[in-house]
Parts: structure tokens; C-alpha cells; sequence
């Protein structure tokens, strides 16, 4: 899934790609997050919070490809892009864990 983004969105000088699936991620795990913790906690849904947290989640957002285009930007534009993206990934998950809320 990550991969096909990366052919829909450009690359530069914003790594948009990265940039999207790492938000749709955060988003993701801060509804899982919160669905989960209003069951109890048993041995299934700990299961499903590997499986979809770790393993979903985990496959689709990419720390490596985020800190390489930190690396391969001009120093202002990676600020931006590390700043924005550590900020809005924190906005992105509590807007998914408050939709569950809901």
C-alpha cells in the first residue's frame, strides 16, 4: 500500500508519500489504541493490537523512508518536514482515537 502511494504523490521537494501514509498510520493507531482499550484485556485483543498496531500499522508508516528524506533535504525543508510531521502525527492520532470516542 505504502508503495503504490508513492507512485500517486510527488517526491520533491516534500516526500508527500511518506508523508500521507505515515499520517494515515498515526491516525490508525490512535483509533486502534483507543478501540482496544475499551475492551478488556484478554489474550484476543492483545493478539489484534499486534497483528493491526505492529503489524498493519507498522508495515504501512515508514520511520526509515522518513529519516532518509530528512537526511536528503535542504536543512530547512527537512525542519519542516521532520517538524510537521512529529506535530501533525501527534494531531492525527488523537483525531483517530477521538473518533472512536464518538
Amino acid at each position: 500500500m505504502r508503495a503504490e502511494v508513492g507512485h500517486w504523490l510527488p517526491h520533491s521537494p516534500f516526500s508527500w508519500a511518506t508523508f500521507a501514509v505515515n499520517m494515515a498510520g498515526a491516525f490508525l493507531l490512535g483509533a486502534l489504541t483507543e478501540a482496544l482499550a475499551q475492551r478488556p484485556d484478554d489474550e484476543r485483543y492483545r493478539r489484534y493490537r499486534l497483528l493491526l498496531g505492529t503489524g498493519f500499522c507498522g508495515g504501512l508508516t515508514t520511520y526509515s523512508a522518513f529519516a532518509l528524506d530528512i537526511h536528503d533535504a535542504a536543512p530547512a525543508m527537512g525542519a519542516l518536514y521532520a517538524g510537521s510531521t512529529i506535530l501533525l502525527g501527534l494531531v492525527a492520532a488523537f483525531a483517530g482515537a477521538a473518533v472512536v470516542r464518538r
